[in-house]
């Protein structure tokens, strides 16, 4: 059960090592691109059509008809990645039960975007963990974690990436663990845990009043999805690619300092960012030279 790319390694692992994939549950295909007339299948649906293998596609995961369909196929167990929250209908179904691939050490950062607030809060390492689907939402106990360092330039689809490909294996470790039989579950700390909740255009806004290496973190960890932004000469501007220099000056914070040719840079409170790619409103991304050769700088600062 899965639906977008970070899914696909981890169906494509058990598939290389002929594990019998009978069915997979994804999401309801949409309309999107140019004018919103194109039809979009999912990562995971596109994979499995390429494999031979059914793919479901409810838009009710309680409808009786749905969970009939799910009882018919007899899994012994069910892999999830990415996927919606399954009812307990669902993932109680299986006798050998249900797990989860989530993108973080669990209990840290549990919730939508664990990637993205990885980054945002600076951490060095992260990683992947498996474990055992309940009521609460990355709650269950634990079946094995992989660790994963984050780098100082990494962005969110740099990490991503990595991210990925070692869920794949957590995925693939954790199948043969539960053949195997010979696995124990290791219970969640609570009193460790930390949110990761899901991202909204309104919580991207960079706060340049903070320190450059806060605001460094909170662009990167953005980016390239779904983008960090500040408002320049009334359009909003998504920066995606920066760099931080310690520099302390009697500029406020979010000062504009520009040779207005190939350099751009925005005060924060000990230090300013240095702009590398940025992504204006309605337009692609772009190179600061480019942006700058096109467009004449008047604003002091920024909002």
């Amino acid at each position: 059960m899965g639906t977008p790319e970070f899914a696909v390694p981890s169906l494509d692992i058990l598939v290389q090592n002929n594990y019998d994939i009978i069915a997979v549950v994804t999401s309801t295909d949409s309309y999107g691109g140019r004018g919103g007339k194109q039809l979009i299948e999912s990562s995971i649906k596109k994979y499995a059509i390429e494999h031979h293998i059914p793919v479901l596609q409810p838009t009710n995961l309680k409808s009786p008809g749905f969970i009939e369909q799910l009882k018919s196929f007899e899994a012994d167990l069910q892999v999830v990645v990415a996927f919606r929250m399954l009812p307990e209908v669902v993932w109680n179904m299986p006798p050998l039960g249900t797990f989860n691939l989530h993108g973080s050490l669990l209990p840290r950062y549990r919730g939508a975007a664990p990637i993205n607030h990885a980054i945002i809060q600076g951490e060095t390492e992260t990683g992947v963990t498996s474990f055992k689907l309940k009521h609460e939402i990355d709650t269950g106990d634990v079946l094995l974690q992989k660790k994963v360092p984050v780098y100082e330039n990494d962005d969110a689809g740099i990490l991503h990436d990595r991210m990925m490909n070692a869920g794949a294996e957590v995925v693939l470790e954790t199948v043969k663990l539960i053949e195997s039989g010979k696995y124990t579950f290791l219970k969640q700390d609570d009193s460790l845990a930390t949110k990761a909740p899901k991202i909204f255009h309104e919580t991207c806004k960079i706060d340049f009043k903070k320190p450059v290496d806060q605001v460094y973190n909170f662009i990167r960890g953005l980016s390239p999805y779904p983008g960090a932004w500040c408002v320049l000469e009334g359009k909003e501007i998504k920066l995606l690619k920066t760099k931080k220099r310690m520099f302390t000056d009697d500029n406020e914070a979010g000062t504009i300092v520009t040779d207005h040719k190939k350099s751009l840079e925005i005060k924060c409170k000990d230090g300013y960012i240095q702009v590398i790619s940025l992504k204006p409103q309605g337009k692609k991304e772009m190179s600061v030279i480019d942006f700058l050769n096109g467009n004449k700088i008047v604003a002091t600062s920024i909002i």
